[in-house]
């Protein structure tokens, strides 16, 4: 997995740290590039999945577009080099501050969620003297049969606005003169594995866009958000996504109008296998029949098996032990839920060996945090290392 000079390497930085194979990044958007292959699609980076330097670098190179849902995701963007007009600005609870920072920086559309959000856009907009472009993220009631938690898209969330209240949302447009409707939004969660949830949405989205042209209005774009899973399972043997299904589902369901764009809001897809954490072992113990591998990265570091109950694949890269053993992996933050996995075999183990916890480039290092006031971790590139 990891090239002999590579672990070698990694024996003299201190852990934990995330090391990123950039090769396997500019893989992936190239096999991204490929699948979508059609003028009409546009690609927008969720940011909020991974808001390194050099992960974003790479990826404004490709050409993508930006998926924000905070000013600051908006303002990194810009720094960074994207260009305005393919920043979306999404999110269901934006401040006046970060409203007034996106119309000021000419962002291409704001995804709003409420009726009284589209009342303050506008008004700001008013205050700006400025006509601002919106998108209407409806929330059309689709079970994504993913985990609760990264579910978006049904009448239990809080995303969104009802899709049976559309006649009344474009009514409301009509007194709201500073706003220019724009687009549809949709997003109906992470992780998404049923592809088939992806054709109910190009059925709702038809009829939808059908509905808002018969109403007066021609539409920019329709915009579908994301949910393409990676293999957490498999990540070695599948480690780029399965581009060309998910993208033929659209070209193959989706309807648009003369000059429609469909825009496309993809995180995980694209950044989730090029990262890894990497982590030693502290102390292995027995306590009670159980046999503990005690990490230095914990929940602080990778909170999605704290968070989600998710599955991340972890090999000791170090070992060269010949007998195996099960054991519960755990990190080392005082809370009984910094746990990576329980009951896994793994090579014998022992203090001083290097773990690797894999498929963690997305909502890793961007979910990280200082709790039990730990360290920031540290990333390190494989163009650097």
């Amino acid at each position: 997995m990891f090239s002999r000079e590579i672990l070698k390497s990694f024996k003299f930085i201190q852990t934990p740290f995330y090391y990123y194979d950039l090769e396997l990044l500019k893989t992936t958007l190239k096999a991204l590039t490929l699948e979508l292959n059609s003028d009409s699609f546009k690609v927008h980076y969720a940011i909020k999945a991974n808001a390194n330097n050099k992960i974003l670098n790479v990826i404004k190179d490709s050409g993508l577009g930006i998926d924000a849902v905070s000013g600051n995701e908006i303002k990194k963007s810009l720094n960074i080099g994207f260009n305005r007009k393919n920043i979306v600005f999404a999110g269901v609870g934006k401040t006046d501050s970060e409203i007034n920072y996106a119309i000021n920086n000419k962002i291409s559309c704001f995804n709003c969620e409420s009726v009284e959000e589209l009342e303050i856009i506008n008004n700001i907009s008013i205050n700006l003297n400025q006509i601002s472009n919106i998108s209407l993220r409806l929330n059309p009631n689709i079970e994504s049969d993913t985990h609760k938690k990264i579910t978006t898209g049904t009448d239990k969330n809080k995303f969104g606005i009802d899709i049976n209240d559309l006649n009344n949302i474009l009514k409301k447009l009509n007194s709201l003169n500073n706003l220019k409707l724009s687009g549809i939004h949709f997003h109906l969660g992470s992780q998404i594995t049923n592809y088939n949830v992806f054709k109910d949405l190009c059925s709702i989205a038809n009829r939808t866009n059908k509905k808002i042209f018969e109403y007066g209005v021609l539409l920019n774009h329709i915009n579908v958000g994301g949910g393409l899973s990676i293999d957490y399972l498999n990540p070695q043997e599948k480690i780029i996504p399965n581009f060309k299904k998910y993208f033929n589902i659209y070209k193959e369901n989706i309807k648009l109008f003369k000059n429609q764009k469909l825009y496309f809001e993809l995180g995980r897809s694209l950044v989730g296998q090029c990262g890894f954490l990497i982590s030693k072992v502290l102390f292995t113990k027995k306590s009670y029949n159980r046999n503990y591998i005690i990490l230095d990265a914990g929940m602080s570091e990778l909170i999605r098996p704290s968070l989600y109950n998710s599955f991340h694949k972890i090999s000791n890269i170090t070992s060269k032990e010949m007998i195996n053993k099960t054991y519960d992996v755990v990190g080392p933050l005082c809370e009984s839920s910094d746990v990576f996995i329980k009951n896994l075999k793994l090579p014998m183990s022992k203090r001083g060996d290097l773990f690797c916890i894999h498929s963690s480039g997305a909502y890793g290092e961007t979910m990280s945090s200082n709790y039990n006031l730990r360290n920031n971790i540290k990333s390190y590139y494989s163009d650097s290392i």
